[in-house]
């Protein structure tokens, strides 16, 4: 008995589905990982994806309750807090605008301690209800720097929104108002949060191996 085989052809699109394969294994080993190596240091898994989200989705409903029958402007701190800002802004359910100004104090894996305004305000303030968005506040030196800044500029009032938060570094007189993760003071990288730039991609955050 002879088999008979028949060669089918590749379908158009084999190209493009291989491609989506190979960046879907990628992901998924991505996500398994539970250490990260970036430049000179490893960073251990410490917060998964799916509680960020989580968390993010709770300061949306606070933060919707708070302002919905208000006209609010969303400060993003650019440029870390940006992935943080998306899935926040996304998840509102009421008519906001968005502004970015970029401060920096961080060198490496520490604060420097001064505060550097790379990109100012543009935005006209006064009057306003303004939402400062953070990937995370430390020792709150940079969210001091644009209180005094919007208040100077006439701001009706300013609360801060931050992904992660370190308790025992912060060191300003401020309130913040909404926080999703508070952290211990260690370096953190991930979901926007990097090191010397390397890890803001990273969907889940971690934690420095020491």
């Amino acid at each position: 008995m002879t088999t008979t085989w028949q060669v089918l052809p590749l379908p158009n699109n084999f190209a493009h589905l291989s491609q989506k394969i190979v960046f879907l294994h990628r992901q998924i080993l991505m996500n398994m990982s539970e250490k990260v190596t970036l430049l000179d240091k490893t960073f251990v898994k410490y917060i998964l994806s799916d509680r960020i989200d989580a968390e993010i989705a709770r300061l949306a409903a606070e933060i919707t309750e708070e302002y919905r029958n208000d006209d609010p402007i969303f400060l993003i701190t650019l440029n870390g807090a940006v992935f943080f800002a998306v899935d926040l802004i996304k998840k509102l359910d009421f008519p906001c605008r968005i502004s970015c100004v970029k401060i920096s104090s961080y060198s490496g894996t520490e604060s420097t301690g001064t505060i550097n305004s790379l990109i100012g305000l543009n935005e006209d303030v006064k009057g306003k209800r303004i939402v400062i968005l953070e990937d995370i506040v430390d020792t709150g030196r940079t969210y001091q720097y644009l209180y005094g800044m919007l208040m100077d500029a006439g701001a009706k009032d300013v609360r801060m929104a931050t992904m992660t938060m370190k308790p025992n570094a912060y060191k300003a007189d401020l309130p913040v108002h909404y926080v999703g993760f508070n952290i211990p003071n260690k370096f953190v990288v991930g979901r926007g949060l990097d090191y010397d730039g390397y890890g803001r991609n990273l969907p889940d955050i971690y934690q420095v191996d020491q």
